[in-house]
């Protein structure tokens, strides 16, 4: 074997010496080691943004790295849904926080995306039942009252929403259903852009989340007039349930949870179910969903997606029984 000279073999040695010390670094590498970005497909300010970053925040530290919450409105939330299934790596560095309309959108849309193969469930946050609230100043002092007028005069009261698709646009359009009473529906970049024209009565109602409604009615600036949920929230005991109201079987909450896109690998997978479980169950988080009047749901990937498919199944029954039309503009 020909000898190398005395340079060369010091530069053959650091290069081995190298490789060797380089190898268990990259084996010891485990996910994350840099910031993770969570996507939230919704403007700011409404409840996906008021609990993704109390959320991001708990996660954080169960990661050991910054959860960097990234707004992506529009589309009632599939702007930021088609970025993380079609462009963000599937390398857990990116995950989607989503809302119902990953549920109801392949029934009711043409989507630029596969909110079902694209993404996978990864854990639930809560189910945020929606309050119908309208301007101090409006004529309906109750829930009756209003529903009374809307069938009185057919398309004459409007409603605002977050835009097309999104739970305050579909919660609408469920009342419509349930109680044959026809309403207008104007759709708003984000529930906050509504509030202005509500309280001046340039809108007629809105059904808002109560994560946003709630500060909104507690200040004074709207009446709240019913909530969607079966039963009376504990923080507005004298507000009272749409069925209570005279709409049987009405039930709308805004659901909330985590999505990555499919084909992360496992260990990130795990990872990011395993935060969402611990920040979940921090004081801090359940405080925050109490606020808004959240029901749980299950925080660990194999149930959340579960439930998921039944919200799926339940909107394409809609659909397909006639109950609702689709919402293609």
């Amino acid at each position: 074997m020909p000898m190398l000279p005395r340079r060369s073999l010091f530069a053959h040695g650091a290069a081995l010496a190298t490789g060797v010390l380089a190898a268990p670094r990259l084996a010891l590498a485990a996910f994350p080691d840099r910031p993770v970005t969570m996507i939230v497909p919704y403007a700011p300010g409404g409840s996906a943004d008021v609990l993704g970053r109390v959320v991001a925040s708990e996660m954080s530290k169960v990661l050991g790295q910054t959860v960097v919450v990234e707004l992506r409105a529009g589309a009632g939330g599939h702007i930021g849904g088609a970025y993380v299934a079609n462009t963000a790596r599937a390398d857990g560095y990116t995950f989607l926080l989503a809302s119902n309309s990953n549920a109801t959108g392949p029934s009711l849309q043409n989507l630029s995306y596969d909110p079902i193969g694209g993404l996978t469930p990864l854990g639930g946050i809560g189910a945020v039942p929606m309050m119908c609230v309208v301007s101090p100043e409006a004529p309906w002092q109750t829930f009756q009252e209003l529903l009374a007028d809307a069938r009185r005069r057919p398309g004459a009261l409007n409603y605002g929403s977050s835009g097309i698709g999104t739970a305050s646009h579909l919660a609408g359009e469920l009342l419509s259903a349930a109680t044959g009473a026809t309403f207008t529906h104007v759709p708003y970049r984000g529930s906050g852009a509504v509030y202005p024209d509500l309280i001046g009565q340039r809108i007629s109602f809105l059904l808002d989340a109560m994560g946003s409604s709630s500060g909104q009615a507690r200040s004074g600036a709207v009446r709240a007039l019913a909530v969607s949920s079966t039963a009376r929230s504990a923080a507005f005991p004298n507000v009272p349930t749409i069925i209570e109201a005279g709409v049987p079987d009405y039930e709308f909450s805004t659901w909330l949870g985590f999505f990555t896109r499919t084909g992360t690998p496992s260990d990130a997978f795990a990872r990011l179910e395993e935060a969402n479980i611990k920040a979940i169950a921090t004081p801090e988080v359940q405080e925050k969903l109490a606020q808004t009047g959240a029901q749980p749901l299950p925080t660990s990937a194999a149930p959340f997606g579960e439930y998921f498919r039944r919200q799926v199944a339940t909107w394409k029954g809609l659909v397909d029984s006639g109950k609702l039309q689709r919402i293609d503009s």
